[in-house]
């Protein structure tokens, strides 16, 4: 059953219900059918964790795909991942099951949806001075806008608006052109390529999650990163005191050097032989 047709570009215009003013479109209905089986799905895993060698297939496959978003955030932030979990983490499950499912009959991904794209990309951009905020405080995250200089300031706003259009727009031009290249292929050759095309949809719906997810989480780590190199860099009264603590130092050297009898060099004179005495 495909509820959306060729001429359909979004799944915000399939209608299932409407009453008065009232719209429930197909991309409400799937995304709302999205969230619910994450919820469902977490509430299984975690509902009998356990630390024991012996554990459910729930806790198991929950430890490897927390592992793994943990393991990328890691390397891409090169600090402490737990604030960035839980954002980083729903951003790439929502957009992966989301992808996942398109393979289902009937099931049209939201992620199809300019709007749907365009309300994940704004979740970033808010996310993304959020967390500079809390890093950087409100100052210390305006200043980066005026480097390195006053005159960066339109196009360091503008390059934060043209890269959520990107994000919305990159997603969004992803899964509706792979949705409607099965489709059309559905309609020429019923067989063979649909199956091949499905197998390369799921890839590529799973590399787009990938890329969402570790831009947003590159545009966060960029965000707060001029904290770390202020806090590398040492205050002119902590270079005051390594200087003083260098002084005394030097002096102490100094000292041991002079004390020390120039002509000992550690290694002990060889006597001169007397006379009728062989040399060694």
């Amino acid at each position: 059953m495909d509820l959306m047709g060729l001429k359909a570009i979004s799944p915000d215009s399939v209608v299932l219900w409407q009453w008065g003013f009232a719209t429930l479109n197909a991309t409400i209905a799937f995304t709302w059918a999205v969230m619910a089986l994450l919820v469902a799905t977490a509430v299984l895993a975690a509902r009998n964790l356990t630390s024991d060698v012996h554990y459910s297939r729930w806790q198991n496959l929950l430890e490897i795909v927390v592992g793994a978003i943990r393991g990328q955030i890691e390397d891409m932030s090169q600090r402490r991942m737990d604030p960035y979990l839980p954002f980083i983490g729903s951003l790439f499950l929502f957009i992966a099951l989301s992808n996942l499912l398109a393979i289902v009959p009937g099931f049209i991904p939201p992620t199809g949806s300019l709007s749907t794209t365009t309300a994940l990309a704004l979740w970033v951009f808010i996310a993304v001075p959020a967390y500079g905020v809390a890093h950087l405080g409100i100052l210390g995250y305006l200043k980066h806008y005026i480097r390195p200089s006053v005159f960066m300031l339109p196009f360091n706003i503008m390059g934060e608006v043209s890269r959520t259009i990107a994000l919305a727009v990159r997603l969004f031009g992803n899964i509706m052109s792979g949705t409607k290249i099965v489709a059309v292929l559905l309609a020429i050759t019923p067989l063979f390529f649909p199956v091949v095309m499905n197998v390369l949809g799921l890839i590529t719906g799973l590399i787009q999650a990938y890329i969402f997810a570790i831009l947003a989480m590159v545009y966060i780590a960029s965000a707060s990163r001029a904290r770390e190199e202020k806090e590398e860099e040492p205050s002119p009264q902590e270079k005051e005191a390594r200087a003083k603590s260098k002084k005394p130092e030097k002096q102490g050297n100094a000292g041991r050097e002079a004390d020390a009898d120039p002509s000992d060099t550690g290694v002990e004179k060889q006597k001169p032989a007397k006379k009728g005495e062989r040399k060694l």
